[in-house]
């Protein structure tokens, strides 16, 4: 064997590997007398056969490929050792050449991270703030959510629903075809076609009309996009929305709990500002984590980004190659452009993780048994299910990593955001803290340990 190193590029080494002949028929050998025994040749008991007749019963190209197989993972081992290289992955392997036996292999190797001074890193928080006017907002889509449709004689107008007959056609097949179809008349509404909403406009209760649309140049089905459609339409009834006024009884439609509007205002004034702090902590811990990617130099092989596009496909899809596919056709997608699309957040996925890792390291973030075992009390305190059946589940030994994992990651993110906080009002002019920051770094901060996270 010999292997020589060709060159390290982005995180992985190009190796190219010559196999001796010596090493080749052995391997040969070794095909021969696993495939003699599952071939039946004809005029021979099973694993009888010689080498010379097996191969012309099943080719020589069969047993060199078995050969091949079995050897080339031992020799690539062989391979690393020598070139002292230590891979994060399984590499590309490709043969080259057949006589004598060369193969190539680009091997992944462990991420560089070097992090910056995270604990100078100070983000401003963003405030939450609920105005009259954003309670003013959900109000109003509540009473959209109670609203009432009453048939209306008049001409239809936007944001009227209709009910209609509809036949449509593109070059003679059907595109779509209903009776009885509820469709809100919303003005530039691009569905089903982008104008169909305005052809309604002004038609009444028993009208026909025939009207061609054509379809948007980028219509998901290439083979229809940028042909007309031609529509027939009949209007069968016409109904406008009947909201509800802003009083008490709007309250107890909502919930039987909000017995006045102002019940009701105050409720809603409540859920958004959760809901608003919640959004606010994640933006905060994002541009946190991306403040520490920023200061830090961060290096890893390609192979990290495609196992993050694979984790973030099978989260999105449930592991579901079929529901994939499905989304693929209806998006008139392939799986290379789908995957394009996912590099850039895989990417600063991996970068993200790789800084949050050795923060948590240098940090000495630790999770124990314990700290497990109380995450699962707390997520099992209030379920109706049997504690047992439940305690079962959750300490199975994968779901226990999870969870470990998860607390880390918290308490990782914890330690961040408690450095990043700036208290209101304490900001530090700027001509005042390159000196302050240059006092600090005399004195440099301990990371907080487990008890005081605590």
């Amino acid at each position: 064997m010999k292997a020589t190193k060709d060159k390290v590029e982005n995180h992985q080494a190009f190796l190219t590997i010559e196999i001796e002949p010596a090493e080749v028929e052995k391997s040969m050998e070794g095909a021969y007398k696993r495939l003699v025994q599952k071939a039946r040749v004809p005029g021979f008991r099973k694993g009888k056969a010689p080498r010379v007749i097996l191969e012309k019963y099943i080719g020589k190209e069969s047993l060199f490929e078995d050969a091949i197989d079995h050897l080339v993972p031992e020799i690539y081992e062989q391979a690393l050792k020598e070139q002292a290289i230590e891979p994060i992955a399984q590499p590309q392997i490709e043969i080259t050449q057949t006589d004598p036996v060369i193969f190539t292999a680009v091997v992944p190797l462990k991420p560089t991270i070097k992090l910056g001074d995270y604990h100078s890193i100070k983000v401003e928080q963003t405030p939450t703030e609920v105005t009259e006017s954003n309670i003013n907002d959900v109000i109003e889509q509540l009473r959209h959510q109670h609203s009432t449709w009453e048939p209306i004689d008049r001409a239809v107008d936007f944001d009227d629903l209709v009910i209609f007959d509809i036949d449509s056609t593109v070059e003679g097949q059907t595109f779509m075809k209903q009776q009885a179809a509820q469709f809100q008349v919303v003005k530039g509404q691009i569905f089903p076609i982008p104008g169909f909403s305005e052809q309604l406009t002004g038609m009444k209760k028993g009208d026909e009309k025939e009207f061609k649309l054509p379809l948007p140049a980028d219509y998901q089905r290439k083979e229809l996009a940028g042909k007309d459609v031609t529509s027939k339409v009949k209007i069968n009834e016409i109904k406008i929305e009947k909201l509800p006024d802003v009083n008490d009884d709007l309250a107890k439609a909502v919930s039987a709990d909000l017995l006045t509007i102002e019940a009701l205002r105050e409720q809603a004034s409540k859920e958004l500002k959760t809901r608003g702090e919640e959004r606010n902590r994640i933006d905060f811990e994002e541009r946190v984590i991306d403040a520490v990617v920023e200061l830090s130099k961060i290096e890893f092989p390609p192979v990290l980004v495609e196992t993050e596009i694979n984790r973030i496909l099978n989260q999105r899809f449930q592991n579901n190659r079929e529901s994939m596919e499905s989304y693929l056709k209806m998006m008139n997608k392939t799986e290379v452009e789908l995957r394009d699309e996912l590099r850039p957040a895989a990417v600063k996925g991996v970068a993200r993780s790789l800084a949050l890792s050795h923060v948590a390291e240098d940090g000495k973030v630790e999770v124990t048994d314990a700290d497990i075992d109380a995450e699962i009390e707390k997520m099992t305190k209030d379920s109706t299910q049997k504690k047992e059946d439940l305690l079962k589940f959750f300490n199975a030994p994968d779901v226990r990593r999870s969870i470990q994992n998860t607390l880390f990651s918290r308490r990782t993110i914890q330690l961040l955001t408690d450095i990043a906080q700036v208290s209101k009002g304490t900001q530090e002019p700027e001509d005042t803290k390159e000196a302050t920051d240059t006092k600090e770094t005399k004195k440099p901060r301990k990371a907080k340990s487990k008890k005081e996270e605590k």
